[in-house]
């Protein structure tokens, strides 16, 4: 099951991602994660990707995509992957569904999640990070998960607040990337949702991200 998953920032993507993947013994791919191992590992796409990294620019398609399937042809996604994070844009989605046929690799799910900007933005800056634990979910905009005042609504920890997601600037920048749907990475989505409406092969849903973790879960199970 090879799956590509778009969501906002704040949406619980990731989180998504991370039960499917124990679910399902598939690889979770995610885009940072990619560049990160490269450059560490000192490879040749790496390097070259450092090279832009280091000057403030944006690493050239004809690197990230190789770096992408060189990840999914690994050991660890040959029971499937699910990738996070890429495509980020439409032109983005057109080489990379491009390089997969090329490489003879099957796409099969594409799932978006719904969210609206504001509830995603607030869910962003909402977070709050436990002192004992950063996995304790703690959030002062979603009920479910609101802590009890300061303090984290599991352990009782002391919480804080990441200075990134108190930065409504650059918060405002990747929400406006994203919700794009003429070149943004919704744009990128609905190239693969028109693609799916041709090919029936391919499998497009979408999720509604403003329900709780649980109940976007199990639509999430149902779907697949």
């Amino acid at each position: 099951m090879n799956i590509i998953f778009f969501g906002p920032n704040g949406s619980g993507k990731g989180t998504q991602g991370s039960i499917l993947k124990d679910k399902y013994n598939i690889a979770h791919v995610e885009s940072g994660a990619i560049f990160r191992e490269n450059i560490k590992g000192g490879t040749e796409l790496g390097k070259k990707a450092k090279e832009f990294i280091d000057k403030g620019d944006l690493v050239p398609d004809e690197i990230t995509i190789p770096m992408v399937l060189d990840r999914i042809k690994q050991d660890d996604c040959s029971n499937g992957w699910l990738l996070d994070g890429f495509p980020r844009n439409k032109v983005q989605a057109e080489k990379l569904h491009a390089s997969l046929e090329e490489a003879g690799i099957k796409l099969d799910i594409v799932i978006e999640m719904l969210l609206d900007r504001q509830i995603a933005k607030n869910r962003i800056m909402g977070r709050r990070l436990c002192a004992k634990d950063n996995n304790h979910p703690n959030n002062i905009f979603i009920d479910a998960i609101k802590p009890d005042g300061d303090k984290c609504r599991v352990c009782g920890g002391e919480l804080s607040a990441r200075d990134d997601d108190q930065d409504e600037t650059a918060i405002d920048k990747r929400h406006s990337i994203y919700y794009d749907t003429d070149t943004g990475t919704l744009a990128s989505s609905y190239y693969f949702k028109d693609l799916a409406a041709k090919d029936d092969s391919i499998k497009y849903f979408t999720l509604a991200g403003e329900k709780d973790l649980q109940s976007v879960t199990d639509e999430l199970i149902s779907k697949l």
